[in-house]
């Protein structure tokens, strides 16, 4: 007897232990989440809508009056093209089909931003003088993307280069095979463009087995003012 009495008030201990615990998450949890609608309801109403917030082509900043905003990336390997965005209107990419083996270039209208062609041309099995050609037919005033893609430079003659180089390049007499290249320079341009990255094929420091690291460049390109 004295035996199940003892059981029972175990029992009844443990029970009213567990009901303890049971109701002590229960307010913890409720408190928790009291604060944490309160902490929401303290946040400014735009602070989500700022962080949330994108710049023309994912730029880290807004350009300034009188800019087009540019992101240009170079293919990566013999596997994924490159990309050129200006202000957030995609011109060159796998995506669109329109990105090749070699130097792709994009023309844009120095003054309004429209887009006024595209090309690729490869420089590995590719001919030169369809290139060549492409360049001497730029006009004045045009702004002018290019992007590497595999191998920029295999094909690419002293004249080709010299063609890039009055766009604004510095690199482009250096540029070799697989070498990974973007640049944005201008026609008649007067002083060497601030736009342009290189990197050199190095099998010490390439990033994939037979090419180097994607470049990736954006910024604020001036609008032409005459």
């Amino acid at each position: 007897m004295f035996r199940a009495s003892g059981i029972l008030k175990l029992a009844a201990l443990i029970l009213a232990f567990l009901l303890a615990v049971f109701l002590a998450f229960q307010l913890l949890e409720i408190n928790v989440e009291f604060k944490l609608g309160s902490m929401a309801r303290s946040l400014p109403l735009n602070e989500a809508q700022t962080k949330a917030a994108a710049h023309k082509c994912g730029l880290s900043k807004a350009c300034p009056p009188g800019h087009f905003a540019f992101k240009l990336t170079s293919g990566a390997a013999s596997v994924v093209g490159p990309r050129m965005c200006l202000e957030d209107k995609l011109l060159m990419s796998g995506v669109k089909n329109n990105v090749g083996r070699g130097i792709n270039v994009a023309l844009i209208n120095g003054k309004t931003g429209e887009l006024l062609r595209t090309g690729f041309y490869d420089m590995w099995a590719g001919d030169v003088t369809p290139f060549i050609k492409f360049l001497k037919e730029i006009e004045d005033g045009t702004i002018v993307m290019m992007a590497s893609f595999d191998d920029p430079a295999t094909k690419l003659n002293d004249e080709a280069r010299k063609l890039i180089t009055d766009l604004g390049s510095s690199a482009v007499g250096n540029l070799g095979f697989r070498d990974n290249w973007v640049f944005v320079g201008g026609k008649g341009i007067k002083t060497k463009s601030p736009f342009e990255q290189h990197i050199k094929n190095t099998a010490d420091t390439n990033k994939y087995e037979g090419w180097p690291e994607v470049l990736e460049m954006e910024g604020c390109v001036p609008k032409r003012q005459d």
